[in-house]
């Protein structure tokens, strides 16, 4: 047991807790967020089509902060990066104060889009800093295992959000004040962690991205010079993760509703499903970083790709419990889908870590453009709008399975 590589430094080890606990945060905030989209079509009054605004609003943040928090990462390391990070996070948690007062949509819109700008930041600095906390060797597991963590942030949001707002909602649909109290607490919260990280020491060490971050690729004790331009692994890393987080974005923002229109749930109880799906989310992640020790990662991304090509057909036939347990299922399938491709790009970066670290997070824009899109055959049929998805998974499919072949070209 000893004779193989460290999971984790163990000098390292408060920090990665504390980096543990940033995966967390931003899972809370991004699952509330499919919660908002129906809590606001009940009680705005708004279209399923335009409620996906509330994906291009958060899921947008990211195209607009992934450069700019990059550039702050390289310029003033990662402290500042994560204390940047939580002042935006809880800065546009206490937008929602105003905005509920104001019951204006488009003033949501705007606390959101800085609440996610500041969700961009952190998820900038947090990967490339996981990263690094322990041996190269080791870095897809504990990105995957701190992923884990975000699952269990994303089974608290929608549960917090269904008991709050949507339980409210159904007996005041006028009721804005549960937003109000509930965002208000989240942002004190991420206040005081803010407080607490300043007493945390990132050691010098750690921002040396010429050594420490030259994260190889497999098999590539050298690595492979070159910019980020000529790394065809990480372009399609790219991609991949723009389709990947497109097909998140639109499965959760429509879960809800899948629920009440044909399920015949209240929004109360597919809410608390939502939950459940998360948590079959949070189990694939930590069942995805085992089987990583026996199966290489580009290969189980492939193999769990393909299987959620297959959920989304069942889920689009909207045959009862059959396809609510498929739609259940993507969850678990989906699972290693954002880290496993955050870590095969970030491979054999060396002092390009950060820059391509905003990159990737640029493409989880495909989240906000796709629900949208989504919505509108969800107007029609929201069963038959999870046909979209399985585009999304056959591109990351195929990063999966044409990522040993980009390897190997570049070594050559």
């Amino acid at each position: 047991m000893s004779s193989g590589p460290d999971f984790i430094e163990k000098k390292h080890l408060t920090l990665f807790l504390f980096v543990v606990a940033l995966f967390f945060f931003w899972g809370v905030a991004l699952t509330l967020g499919d919660v908002l989209n129906r809590h606001f079509q009940n009680v705005l009054h708004i279209s399923k089509s335009r409620s996906g605004l509330v994906q291009l609003a958060m899921f947008g943040a990211y195209a607009v902060m992934g450069i700019p928090a990059g550039i702050f990462l390289k310029r003033f390391g990662y402290k500042n990066g994560v204390l940047l990070g939580l002042f935006l996070y809880a800065g546009g948690a206490f937008l929602f104060i105003p905005a509920a007062d104001a019951r204006s949509f488009d003033f949501f819109l705007l606390a959101l889009f800085i609440l996610a700008c500041g969700l961009a930041t952190l998820e900038t600095v947090a990967h490339p800093l996981a990263a690094v906390l322990g041996p190269e060797s080791t870095s897809d597991r504990r990105i995957n295992f701190c992923q884990a963590f975000n699952g269990l942030g994303g089974v608290i949001g929608p549960a917090l959000g269904s008991f709050f707002m949507l339980k409210a909602a159904e007996g005041q649909p006028s009721e804005l004040i549960t937003v109000k109290n509930l965002y208000l607490v989240i942002g004190a919260v991420i206040s005081m962690a803010g407080l607490a990280f300043l007493f945390i020491r990132i050691p010098a060490s750690l921002t040396d991205h010429s050594e420490k971050t030259s994260i190889y690729l497999p098999d590539t004790p050298n690595g492979y010079s070159g910019g980020l331009i000529h790394q065809k692994h990480f372009l399609f890393a790219v991609a991949a993760q723009f389709f990947n987080v497109a097909a998140q974005g639109g499965t959760w923002a429509y879960f809800i509703n899948y629920g009440h229109e044909v399920m015949h749930f209240t929004d109360e109880k597919a809410g608390y499903f939502f939950s459940l799906s998360i948590a079959m989310l949070m189990v694939g992640r930590f069942t995805g970083t085992a089987l990583m020790r026996f199966i290489a990662p580009s290969r189980l991304l492939s193999i769990f790709a393909l299987a959620n090509v297959l959920m989304c057909l069942i889920v689009a036939q909207g045959a009862g419990w059959v396809s609510f347990i498929a739609l259940l299922s993507i969850n678990f399938f989906f699972s290693i889908m954002f880290p496993t491709i955050f870590s095969l790009g970030l491979k054999n970066l060396g002092g390009n870590v950060q820059q391509g670290s905003s990159f990737l997070v640029m493409g989880v824009v495909g989240g906000g453009l796709f629900p949208p899109l989504m919505g509108l055959v969800a107007n029609h049929s929201v069963a038959k709008a999870y046909y979209l998805p399985v585009v999304c998974y056959l591109v990351i499919f195929a990063f999966g399975y044409f990522y040993p072949r980009l390897v190997k070209r570049a070594k050559t």
